[in-house]
């Protein structure tokens, strides 16, 4: 996302997962290729998990050290202490990141419809036949409007970018010749595990990533050890894919975003093992 969009952080003494955050998977009766939807003032559940203070500062220490030095293993344990304290663990973090679930079967359901020529394919009423023609720019952005529309939330503006980058450079890298009109399943699998470890990786830069810029010696090796950081998160979230998908599960927009909200937690364990 770079560096514009650091932040200082999610704050100490709220809510892990906060009372807006939607359920992973749609409820029933819901539609399954529609977008998640922030509520606002629902009220908050009794023990709720509550933030502990400095909950990111052993992970901006070791993100710290991984800057100045190239430690891959002060990466690792910075990103465990990020995803144990800072998030709260596998389970804290697949609710915190409901709507990355519920966005990756939107965004399943929408490249399958687009792929099987099915009539308003997109929550626009856009279609294969109506997109025909246009740039590829143009149909990333009709696909990015129909399943993370702008809501004002930073959730949706991280999603959006990881959205951008799963269907353009991240897809043409590994596929050079897909048609985003007509994507393949193994295509339109690869595209939904891509914007779940884009979508993990900006939330992590979001909250930790000045850790890294206040501590580089200079832009390019600042630039270089978030690119380790990135590829480190891609890299476990496409293994956590792999071990999902030997199950066999059939595939829908729901059992998509379930699958999505499995990687996620598991991620998170996986991230959280290297804290010691």
């Amino acid at each position: 996302m770079g560096t514009s969009k650091s932040s200082t952080g999610s704050p100490s003494n709220v809510p892990m997962v906060p009372p807006w955050a939607p359920e992973p998977v749609a409820p029933a009766g819901a539609s399954e290729t529609s977008p998640p939807q922030p509520v606002p003032n629902t009220p908050q559940p009794p023990n709720v998990l509550i933030a502990p203070a400095r909950r990111f500062g052993a992970a901006r220490t070791s993100l710290g050290s991984f800057a100045k030095t190239g430690s891959a293993a002060d990466m690792r344990r910075g990103i465990g202490h990020y995803a144990r304290k800072g998030i709260g663990g596998g389970s804290v973090a697949a609710q915190r990141m409901g709507a990355t679930a519920r966005t990756g079967g939107a965004l399943y359901g929408a490249l399958s419809g687009l792929a099987s020529g099915q009539t308003n394919a997109l929550a626009s009423g856009e279609d294969r036949n109506s997109l025909q023609g246009r740039s590829v720019e143009q149909i990333i952005t009709a696909i990015v409007e129909s399943v993370r529309p702008v809501d004002g939330t930073q959730d949706a503006e991280t999603a959006r970018d990881a959205l951008q980058g799963a269907l353009s450079a991240d897809l043409l890298d590994q596929y050079p010749n897909a048609d985003l009109l007509n994507l393949s399943e193994e295509e339109r699998l690869f595209i939904v595990e891509r914007y779940t470890a884009l979508d993990v990786f900006n939330q992590l830069e979001l909250n930790v990533g000045k850790a890294i810029q206040n501590n580089a010696p200079n832009i390019t090796t600042y630039l270089s050890r978030l690119r380790e950081v990135k590829n480190y998160v891609k890299q476990t979230v496409a293994a956590r894919f792999r071990e999902i998908r030997k199950a066999g599960a059939s595939l829908n927009p729901r059992t998509v975003a379930g699958i999505v909200r499995q990687a996620i937690q598991q991620t998170f364990e996986v991230f959280g093992e290297a804290e010691e």
